[in-house]
């Protein structure tokens, strides 16, 4: 019996992701859902998926899904460290340059659920380059998940939470540190994330590819609208 699969994201560089699992495991039927009106109960027993992966997904995942489908989230975050928003800003935001993407079963309480598997990341670079790089490793994690079902673990150790970043924290306005400036563009560094950003009276300057150089100064493009 053939199996289906649905991956979910809301993402445009996921769809490269998408191709790259029909070419590695064509005797698998692969789904790609990245609108929230196409993704609901109705949708699902149609395709009669035997997991649903989601690399990337900003909406409340229904009940009427996750109770009746599995649900593989992959976040950003060592869990239980990090559940929550906009889990690659928090991170560059607090130092860190490593981190790991866990898979974990979608429960109704967020990021809470079992893990079936956790996968180093660095978070060297642009969150551009970033997602790249996570892609690849998501689709390793998939290819892990359908192939060897691995046993799911319950999470462990101190929880803590993110909050999600609004556009309007991603001014720079208030930092002080050359390093938390670089910091800031770069992890806003991506297509569909709100770019680091200063105002004046009546312009707009966004800030993306910074380098940061040893003679302590910061390069970067920017790019100057009038409000």
């Amino acid at each position: 019996m053939i199996s289906n699969y649905i991956v979910l994201s809301s993402k445009v560089w996921n769809v490269d992701l998408v191709e790259k699992l029909k070419v590695y495991a064509p005797e698998s039927n692969w789904h790609y859902i990245s609108k929230k009106e196409d993704f609901n109960k109705e949708t699902l027993e149609r395709i009669k998926p035997d997991k649903v992966f989601i690399p990337h997904w900003s909406y409340i995942i229904p009940e009427s899904v996750f109770l009746n489908f599995d649900c593989v989230v992959f976040h950003m975050t060592d869990l239980p460290y990090g559940r929550g928003g906009s889990p690659l800003q928090n991170l560059i935001a607090n130092g860190l340059e490593h981190t790991k993407i866990s898979a974990i079963k979608v429960v109704k309480e967020l990021d809470a659920g079992p893990i079936y598997l956790k996968s180093d990341l660095s978070l060297y670079g642009t969150a551009e380059e970033i997602l790249i790089r996570a892609n690849n490793v998501i689709f390793n994690m998939i290819i892990k998940i359908k192939d060897e079902n691995p046993q799911l673990t319950e999470q462990e150790g101190e929880i803590t939470s993110f909050k999600r970043r609004t556009p309007k924290m991603s001014s720079m306005e208030d930092l002080n540190e050359l390093e938390d400036i670089f910091r800031h563009i770069r992890m806003l560094d991506a297509d569909g994330y709100p770019h680091a950003y200063l105002e004046t009276e009546n312009f707009k300057l966004e800030f993306t590819r910074a380098s940061l150089k040893a003679d302590k100064s910061i390069i970067a493009d920017v790019r100057i609208t009038k409000k």
